[in-house]
């Protein structure tokens, strides 16, 4: 045998990769319970488990079952929670009236979760399209153009709401302009300094968001509308930037992209870039493909569940909303 070994490099990559230990100790990024925040709906009633029939294991729940579900949660070791509103046809207006109501069920159920797990994060989102008769996240002209303004004085009375609740982080998902500075100013005004916001800053105009507009009843109401004048458009990345600067400027504690795994580019430049809180949303057009995916014996839904949270790790994320959340809750502590 000729003495070939001179020409091999002495640094061989998989060297470090052949046993578990080595692979553990050079690993870049992990993922923890610290980084899960769980997505939950929140409806009328009593004793109401509602399955949402395009997100396999996610329901509805009254807020008598939320309670029982978020203690299941505190204790698992999740950090905090997302409340998502179901409201009743009949409470849906055009000036959206309901969204600020302090007897409202937002409202009564963040007063019912700070009373039963004061430690439990709670995350409120702010945005109108729940109760909007039109399905849209602001108020509309005669054209049926969102108008921004006028929105946000609406959205500013929720913010407000919220806090008064016990929110610990207001969420505005609207993605008009202006709004957390007008918002910031509003919770400062009424002594609410401690109140967060997240702001979803780089949210996108995608065709992602379809199993959560089900699951919140706002499809019916949108119908064949949409929201390209005020999401961003899904081409663009520069713009993602401008709109978290502006955020941040105006008194953000936090920043959103969403939806997650088609927008990791997003988030890893809002990262290098900002270097601030930095949230990313898997929606729930990516929780039914993995799941559909895995219910059909397709994909180990474990492993690819882990792998994309590991992936919003690695791109930048500090924290995942995530409707695996519990899931991978229970996968980490096995």
């Amino acid at each position: 045998m000729t003495n070939n070994t001179m020409n091999f490099p002495h640094t061989r990559m998989r060297r470090m990769r052949f046993s578990d230990f080595s692979r553990r100790l050079m690993r870049e990024n992990r993922l923890s319970l610290d980084d899960l925040i769980y997505p939950m709906f929140v409806t009328e009633g009593s004793m109401q488990r509602q399955a949402v029939a395009s997100m396999p294991g996610i329901e509805r729940l009254s807020l008598d079952l939320l309670l029982e579900e978020a203690h299941e949660l505190y204790h698992l070791g999740i950090p905090a929670i997302a409340l998502f509103p179901v409201i009743a046809d009949e409470k849906k207006s055009d000036d959206a009236a309901e969204s600020y109501n302090r007897e409202g069920l937002v409202q009564r159920s963040v007063r019912a979760l700070k009373d039963a797990l004061p430690e439990l994060g709670i995350i409120t989102d702010v945005a109108l399209d729940p109760f909007t008769s039109h399905g849209q996240d602001g108020l509309i002209n005669q054209h049926g153009y969102v108008v921004n303004d006028e929105t946000i004085a609406v959205l500013v009375k929720q913010a407000l709401s919220h806090a008064e609740a016990g929110a610990d982080i207001v969420a505005p998902s609207d993605m008009m302009d202006g709004r957390i500075g007008v918002i910031r100013d509003a919770l400062e005004a009424h002594r609410h300094v401690n109140t967060r916001i997240l702001a979803y800053s780089a949210k996108y105009a995608s065709s992602f968001y379809g199993p959560f507009r089900d699951a919140v009843g706002s499809a019916g109401t949108l119908g064949k509308g949409n929201k390209y004048s005020y999401q961003m458009d899904p081409a663009n990345s520069d713009e993602a930037l401008r709109e978290i600067l502006l955020d941040l400027q105006e008194g953000a504690d936090m920043i959103m992209i969403k939806p997650g795994m088609p927008y990791l580019d997003i988030i890893r430049r809002a990262k290098d870039q900002f270097g601030v809180p930095t949230f990313a949303y898997q929606v729930s057009g990516e929780y039914a493909m993995l799941k559909a995916a895995a219910m059909n014996g397709w994909l180990d839904e474990k492993q690819v569940v882990l792998e994309s949270l590991l992936a919003f790790k690695r791109a930048g994320s500090d924290a995942i909303l995530t409707y695996f959340a519990k899931s991978v809750a229970q996968w980490l502590q096995d």
